[in-house]
């Protein structure tokens, strides 16, 4: 069984990547580093490219659910990080983008840093089988909050959030959401037979808003930002929060962790993150997009208008 999730996991992986590249290079073209409105999404909604990376998206995702029911979350989190591989290699022939070095470093660190985190909490962590009722609305209540504090920034600040604010607070709500979906893989499937009888109406209903809002800011990001960087923020957020929600309301961290390991969990986390921060700077297409506002700041012509007048 877990070597068919594993299996699920690498095709997940792989669908995620060229949706994430499909849908990035769709929004990039439709709506020109412009926030996301209702009026461009409609837009959005008509473009076979952009469809045809929601398709792989879904696909990626039931891929994942698949392989979170069928084994531990510890083996199936780091393979996702072969997404982001795949991503910029694909992203960057097809935008004709040449991969800088601190692009690499920043990759490397990313992808490093996440797998590590994820092994190490292989020894640092059990798995709950039994999650009862208390911690379940707990975590139902935490992701509300969520909900509501980065919804209200999306509403009050939507021009003025960068794209690594967006694939930070999407990878919170996705790493919300992976934990939901395991329990309620988990109650669909016990033994007592009452299938949905188990599942909480609270938690699909959490599940629907987290996964609308947090698709939202990753179409935004899409719109200021490489997909690489999205899927960068997902492979690196999503577990560390997911691991994060099972130490500390699940009550999944042994007792007998030693302090090394802890420390050890905490250095790998914080390398991810930088990776991805970094990412943020340095990736071409966003130091290139940075370029082309401050051009516009100084009331230069872009590349586009040098063009038109033989510049």
């Amino acid at each position: 069984m877990v070597w068919f999730a594993v299996v699920l996991a690498v095709l997940g992986a792989f669908f995620l990547a060229i949706g994430a590249q499909r849908q990035g290079s769709a929004v990039k073209a439709d709506m020109g580093g412009l926030a996301l409105s209702s009026r461009s999404f409609l837009r959005l909604l008509r473009n076979p490219r952009w469809i045809l990376g929601l398709a792989l998206l879904g696909a990626g995702m039931l891929c994942n659910m698949i392989a979170l029911v069928s084994a531990p979350l510890t083996v199936i989190q780091p393979i996702g990080a072969i997404a982001l591989v795949i991503t910029t290699v694909v992203n960057s022939k097809d935008q004709g983008v040449t991969i800088n070095r601190p692009t690499v470093v920043a990759i490397s660190s990313c992808v490093t840093g996440s797998a590590l985190f994820v092994l190490l909490a292989v020894n640092a962590t059990v798995e709950n089988h039994h999650v009862g009722p208390d911690e379940e609305l707990t975590i139902v209540l935490l992701l509300a909050l969520a909900v509501g504090v980065l919804g209200g920034l999306a509403v009050m600040f939507r021009h003025r959030l960068s794209a690594f604010v967006y694939i930070v607070g999407a990878g919170v709500l996705f790493g919300f959401v992976a934990v939901l979906t395991r329990i309620i893989g988990r109650d669909l499937l016990s033994p007592n037979g009452q299938f949905l009888l188990n599942v909480q109406w609270y938690s699909v209903v959490a599940i629907i808003a987290a996964g609308g809002l947090g698709s939202w800011f990753v179409q935004n990001a899409y719109s200021s930002g490489p997909p690489d960087l999205v899927i960068a923020g997902l492979t690196v957020i999503d577990p560390i929060v997911g691991i994060a929600i099972g130490i500390t309301i699940l009550g999944e961290l042994r007792p007998d962790v030693p302090a090394v390991l802890a420390v050890a969990m905490a250095v790998a986390a914080i390398v991810a993150i930088v990776g991805v921060i970094a990412l943020s700077r340095h990736h071409p297409e966003v130091a290139k997009r940075r370029k082309d506002a401050a051009r516009e700041l100084r009331g230069g012509p872009g590349p586009d208008e040098r063009s038109h007048t033989g510049g």
